[in-house]
Protein backbone atom coordinates (compact mmCIF):
# COMPACT_ATOMS: atom_id res chain seq x y z
CA UNK A 1 0.00 0.00 0.00
CA UNK A 2 1.31 3.47 -1.15
CA UNK A 3 0.10 6.92 0.16
CA UNK A 4 0.92 9.02 -2.67
CA UNK A 5 -1.48 12.54 -3.46
CA UNK A 6 -3.59 12.17 -6.54
CA UNK A 7 -3.65 15.80 -7.10
CA UNK A 8 -1.25 16.54 -10.28
CA UNK A 9 -0.01 19.49 -8.56
CA UNK A 10 0.66 18.54 -4.92
CA UNK A 11 3.08 21.08 -3.37
CA UNK A 12 5.73 18.32 -2.46
CA UNK A 13 8.71 20.66 -3.34
CA UNK A 14 7.14 23.68 -0.83
CA UNK A 15 6.31 21.47 1.76
CA UNK A 16 10.03 19.78 1.98
CA UNK A 17 11.52 23.09 1.43
CA UNK A 18 9.68 24.66 4.46
CA UNK A 19 9.63 21.82 6.94
CA UNK A 20 12.87 23.25 7.91
CA UNK A 21 12.44 25.93 10.47
CA UNK A 22 15.77 27.24 8.96
CA UNK A 23 14.50 27.54 5.69
CA UNK A 24 10.66 29.08 6.77
CA UNK A 25 13.01 31.88 9.09
CA UNK A 26 14.81 32.79 5.65
CA UNK A 27 11.24 32.70 3.78
CA UNK A 28 9.87 34.87 6.21
CA UNK A 29 12.16 37.35 6.36
CA UNK A 30 12.59 37.55 2.84
CA UNK A 31 8.78 38.44 2.56
CA UNK A 32 8.82 40.93 5.41
CA UNK A 33 12.01 42.72 4.94
CA UNK A 34 12.39 42.44 1.05
CA UNK A 35 15.14 41.34 -1.02
CA UNK A 36 18.60 40.34 1.02
CA UNK A 37 21.82 39.44 -0.35
CA UNK A 38 23.98 36.49 0.94
CA UNK A 39 25.92 38.11 3.57
CA UNK A 40 23.04 40.16 5.05
CA UNK A 41 21.28 36.56 5.40
CA UNK A 42 23.75 34.76 6.80
CA UNK A 43 24.39 37.48 9.27
CA UNK A 44 21.27 37.19 10.59
CA UNK A 45 20.70 33.33 10.32
CA UNK A 46 23.22 32.83 12.74
CA UNK A 47 24.90 29.87 10.36
CA UNK A 48 27.83 29.25 7.45
CA UNK A 49 27.23 31.13 4.53
CA UNK A 50 27.19 27.63 2.40
CA UNK A 51 24.38 26.62 4.67
CA UNK A 52 22.49 30.12 3.96
CA UNK A 53 23.33 29.39 0.29
CA UNK A 54 22.22 25.67 0.16
CA UNK A 55 18.52 26.84 2.04
CA UNK A 56 18.75 29.05 -0.56
CA UNK A 57 18.40 26.79 -3.17
CA UNK A 58 16.13 24.71 -1.91
CA UNK A 59 13.75 27.36 -1.41
CA UNK A 60 14.72 28.55 -5.13
CA UNK A 61 13.96 24.81 -6.52
CA UNK A 62 10.62 24.84 -4.91
CA UNK A 63 9.96 28.28 -6.70
CA UNK A 64 9.79 30.21 -3.07
CA UNK A 65 12.51 32.53 -3.76
CA UNK A 66 14.26 34.24 -7.01
CA UNK A 67 18.05 35.34 -7.44
CA UNK A 68 19.13 38.64 -8.97
CA UNK A 69 22.73 38.27 -9.27
CA UNK A 70 24.63 42.21 -9.32
CA UNK A 71 28.48 41.82 -9.57
CA UNK A 72 29.77 39.19 -7.17
CA UNK A 73 26.98 39.50 -5.09
CA UNK A 74 23.57 37.48 -5.16
CA UNK A 75 20.24 38.86 -4.10
CA UNK A 76 17.59 37.22 -3.24
CA UNK A 77 13.57 38.40 -3.38
CA UNK A 78 10.84 36.12 -1.80
CA UNK A 79 8.53 34.44 -4.14
CA UNK A 80 5.06 34.38 -2.55
CA UNK A 81 2.96 33.09 -5.36
CA UNK A 82 5.62 30.02 -5.00
CA UNK A 83 2.71 29.18 -2.33
CA UNK A 84 -0.07 28.76 -4.65
CA UNK A 85 0.20 25.17 -4.35
CA UNK A 86 0.36 24.66 -1.01
CA UNK A 87 -2.92 27.22 -0.60
CA UNK A 88 -4.74 25.35 -3.14
CA UNK A 89 -3.97 22.15 -1.63
CA UNK A 90 -5.31 23.86 1.98
CA UNK A 91 -8.51 24.93 0.06
CA UNK A 92 -9.34 21.65 -0.74
CA UNK A 93 -9.41 20.80 2.97
CA UNK A 94 -11.55 24.07 4.02
CA UNK A 95 -14.08 23.19 0.93
CA UNK A 96 -14.28 20.03 2.60
CA UNK A 97 -14.94 21.62 6.56
CA UNK A 98 -16.96 23.81 5.08
CA UNK A 99 -19.52 21.42 3.64
CA UNK A 100 -19.44 19.42 7.24
CA UNK A 101 -20.41 22.17 9.16
CA UNK A 102 -23.31 23.54 6.13
CA UNK A 103 -24.58 19.61 7.32
CA UNK A 104 -23.97 20.23 10.81
CA UNK A 105 -26.39 22.91 10.52
CA UNK A 106 -29.11 21.54 8.99
CA UNK A 107 -28.72 18.56 11.37
CA UNK A 108 -29.16 21.18 14.48
CA UNK A 109 -31.69 23.08 12.62
CA UNK A 110 -33.67 20.06 12.42
CA UNK A 111 -33.36 19.35 16.07
CA UNK A 112 -35.98 19.68 18.11
CA UNK A 113 -34.98 22.45 20.62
Amino acid sequence: MSYQSNLPNAPNEVFRSLADPTRRGIFEHLVRDGEQNVRALTERAGISQAAVSKHLSVLKQAGLVRDRPEGRTVHYTAEVQGLAPLVDWIGLYGAFWRDRFDRLEGVLDRMEP
